[in-house]
């Protein structure tokens, strides 16, 4: 293994200190490990929870700018293609840089895009800030799982990384709920200025405790172009899957950029064995276990974000709930998340991550099932269940993924290998919402017809059938001004029967991806050199 070497360059005072160093002393915050795991956990919070609390504002902004709903889709979207992209990069900025300047950038960067969005008057504004997050969100978060990897031993990273997760867990859960009860009793703006004050407090505790670990042989020039072919291959695959859902899988456009996506890839993969100092070593997927933790990390992402991404429509459309609502029946997957990430990190600690890992997803597999088994009437005791299962199935795969990438890199690549993680949930998160839309669309276009004349109804156009399916595709009854109530009544029964039959099929493909997910969590294993860490620090 590489021998390493840390530095600390938290400051111009400060003396530089190696692996060799004595700890601080006892009580010290600079560079202890706990403290540092809180700095960097507030920091993660903001990013998590701003991938799904914007999604309670969006309807409040549509209405308070002026926007157009294609407009407003951006805000999201704008925010996980900057995201994506950025990740791996950003990665790497922290190897080069030390990840401490990086994940402060980032928080400040962060804090103050969020700031401006909630001062912004236009749509245009609010989407041009929302890319500036997720380009400030793309520094802090590889960082964050740098300096725990350099920060903790081996024996307690997986509690660290354990923590870790459940913090990402519960906000990106959580955020639907704090979304609804900001945007309902306060205003959409305050949706974005809650991370100013979070922002300042991880800053100050940022400088106070967050020391700067940096390997001996980190990088020290940058691959422009192995960035540039990389960033341009995100985002075509990030683009085609965004788009896919309005131009449809089989327009040329959608097939035009994917097929761009994959001869970007093809150059950089070529670029990455001639260049110096490259991106990303292709010698680092060399690592069964790492290629499979990536590969793992995806297909947990495809299952999850994909197949939870109806669970909302149904619990608001279907079953006619608020958003605040909907949130706290979703409370049981949150709290297992939050239950079960540390106790997963203390079973990945004591057995590996092979058995926890394929342990998790089979539960996530058998969740997904149930879940295509929800009906209209469905109680919550029944949907709590299910929830509840799949909680405890992901916190295993998101602490052992993790571990397993980061874990199975050189310490020199700690950043890139954040970046890896990160960027193979956003890409699963986004593989799934498409994949899945598209399954949901197919079955809702292929039944709609059927049951909309089964139930006596007058004939639609085919503009009229088209509206129809887009708005049964989330679940909502395609009922017009004036209809009698009787008649409205019937048309939704057939939408929500119909939206439950696409529900319970993109639940079913879920959960197949989930179980081939078990056979690749048997290639993984404990990270080889997880050792190199914690040079500064003491437990």
């Amino acid at each position: 293994m590489t021998s390493q070497t840390t530095i600390d360059t938290t400051g111009p005072g400060d003396k530089g200190s190696t692996s060799s160093d004595p700890a601080p002393a006892a009580g010290g915050l600079r560079g202890h490990p706990w403290f540092t795991l809180i700095t960097v956990a507030v920091g993660v919070m903001m990013v998590a929870l701003d991938g799904t609390i914007v999604a309670i504002a969006n309807p409040a902004i549509q209405k308070d700018l002026g926007a157009t709903f294609a407009e407003v889709q951006w805000i999201t979207n704008g925010y996980f293609l900057a995201l994506a992209v950025s990740l791996i990069t950003a990665g790497k900025l922290g190897d080069r840089f030390g990840h401490r300047q990086t994940f402060l950038i980032g928080v400040v960067g962060f804090a103050a895009a969020s700031g401006a969005i909630g001062l912004s008057s236009s749509i245009a504004l609010v989407v041009t800030f929302r890319v500036l997050q997720g380009l400030f969100g793309a520094l802090l978060m590889p960082a964050a799982l740098g300096l725990l990897r350099a920060t903790f031993p081996a024996e307690k990273l997986n509690m660290a990384i354990g923590i870790w997760g459940m913090v990402i867990g519960a906000s990106t859960a959580g955020g639907p709920i704090l979304g609804g009860v900001l945007v309902e009793h306060v205003n959409w703006q305050s949706v974005f200025f809650i991370n100013v004050p979070v922002g300042v407090l991880a800053v100050v505790l940022g400088v106070l405790i967050l020391l700067d670990h940096r390997a001996e042989n980190a990088p020290r020039s940058f691959d422009i172009l192995g960035i540039v072919l990389l960033s341009g291959a995100m985002f075509c695959l990030v683009w085609a899957l965004i788009k896919a859902p309005a131009w449809g899988w089989g327009d040329g456009k959608t097939w035009a950029f994917i097929a761009g996506s994959v001869l970007l890839f093809a150059l950089f993969a070529f670029w990455e064995t001639k260049v110096k100092e490259p991106l990303i070593p292709l010698a680092l997927f060399r690592s069964v276990p790492l290629s499979a933790g990536v590969v793992l990390m995806v297909l947990m992402a495809i299952a999850f974000m994909g197949g939870l991404f109806f669970v909302t429509f149904y619990l608001q459309n279907v079953h006619g709930m608020s958003p605040i609502d909907a949130g706290l029946h979703l409370l049981p997957l949150t709290g297992m998340m939050i239950v079960g990430s540390p106790l997963a990190g203390a079973m990945i600690t004591k057995l590996g991550p092979r058995v926890p890992l394929a342990g998790g997803m089979a539960a996530t597999a058998i969740a997904m099932y149930g879940m295509s088994t929800l009906e209209t009437d469905t109680g919550s005791a029944v949907m709590s269940l299910w929830f509840a299962l799949l909680g405890l199935g992901l916190a295993p795969v998101m602490v052992g993924a993790t571990e397993v990438i980061v874990g199975n890199a050189p310490m020199e690549l700690s950043g890139v290998a954040g970046g890896l993680q990160q960027a193979a949930m956003q890409i699963g998160g986004s593989l799934g919402t498409a994949v899945l839309g598209a399954v949901m669309a197919s079955k809702v276009d292929s039944d709609l017809p059927a049951n909309w004349k089964g139930a006596g109804l007058p004939e639609l156009t085919p503009a009229q059938l088209d509206q129809a399916s887009e708005a049964v595709q989330v679940g909502v009854a395609p009922v017009a001004k004036g209809t009698p109530e009787a008649i409205a009544a019937k048309i939704a029964d057939v939408a929500h029967d119909t939206f439950i039959s696409g529900m319970s099929l993109a639940s079913l493909v879920a959960a197949g991806v989930a179980a081939v997910a078990v056979l690749v969590a048997l290639l993984t294993k404990r990270g080889e050199n997880a050792e190199a860490g914690a040079g500064v620090g003491h437990i």
